[in-house]
């Protein structure tokens, strides 16, 4: 009796129809919406202690708004923004469960295992983003150049979304260990080819570095790249370690290889 291969894609019923799918695609946004909405009203019973935090990296300096609408509307970003935050957990795990029965078995076990350590890498991206690098960047901005010609006058709104669209895009360069790992687990990601990028990563971390980062001054974009640059190494020893966990478990038997993951 030939035995079914624990790689082959293996969904929890009947393959879907094209509208099947649309109703499940429905059904995830739906319940992601839900959360979003949920945690956006509850947000804004604190949205006032949440710009105190924002406006904490900055040096203090005196926030204005220019339009009659902005300050509203830049409560309603930080409160959106909060939500989104809050919620991540489940519209991520309703984006993981949409895609599930597409992926094998294994690929399957390996993105749920991975799912909190994805949000932890996250999270700490933030957090680098906040306690790190928005303090000497802002310091830059607002005291040292141009000091003695100009009187800076923030407006908040664009504050807001400067810190928010670091935090996010840090955050999710945190991300890139774990891409690597499972890439090369399921077979997809070579070690010794992305070592071979290791000559052009001082090249690409500065160059994304300068995208991120708003000032060109060399301290900043060294606390952004060099993070890049040690997040790609790490990359590279978790790569390894998972291709020898792939080597090893397509070199087993089918059935002890299907125990083993």
């Amino acid at each position: 009796m030939a035995t079914q291969l624990p790689d082959q894609p293996q969904g929890p019923g009947p393959r879907l129809t094209l509208v099947e799918h649309l109703a499940e695609l429905r059904r995830r946004l739906f319940i992601s919406l839900l959360a979003v909405g949920v945690t956006t009203a509850l947000s804004f019973t604190f949205t006032g202690k949440l710009f105190d935090f924002l406006k904490r990296p900055a040096p203090p300096i005196t926030f204005i708004y220019t339009q009659p609408t902005e300050l509203v509307s830049t409560y309603f970003k930080v409160a959106i923004i909060s939500g989104l935050v809050l919620a991540l957990p489940v519209w991520l795990y309703q984006a993981v469960l949409f895609i599930a029965p597409g992926l094998s078995v294994t690929e399957r076990r390996y993105v749920f295992l991975l799912l909190p350590a994805a949000l932890l890498s996250f999270v700490a991206g933030a957090a680098f983003t906040y306690f790190i690098l928005l303090p000497p960047t802002f310091k830059f901005l607002f005291e040292v150049f141009g000091q003695g010609i100009a009187v800076p006058q923030i407006r908040i709104g664009a504050y807001v979304s400067l810190v928010a669209s670091l935090m996010f895009w840090v955050g999710l360069i945190f991300e890139l260990p774990l891409v690597m790992y499972f890439l090369a687990r399921i077979g997809i990601l070579s070690p010794r080819l992305a070592g071979g990028l290791r000559r052009w990563a001082l090249v690409l971390a500065f160059v994304g570095a300068a995208i991120i980062t708003p000032t060109t001054d060399p301290i900043t974009m060294t606390l952004v790249a060099a993070p890049m640059l040690v997040l790609f190494e790490v990359g590279l020893v978790l790569a390894r370690l998972g291709q020898r966990q792939h080597q090893r478990r397509a070199a087993q038997p089918q059935g002890e290889s299907a125990r083993a993951t």
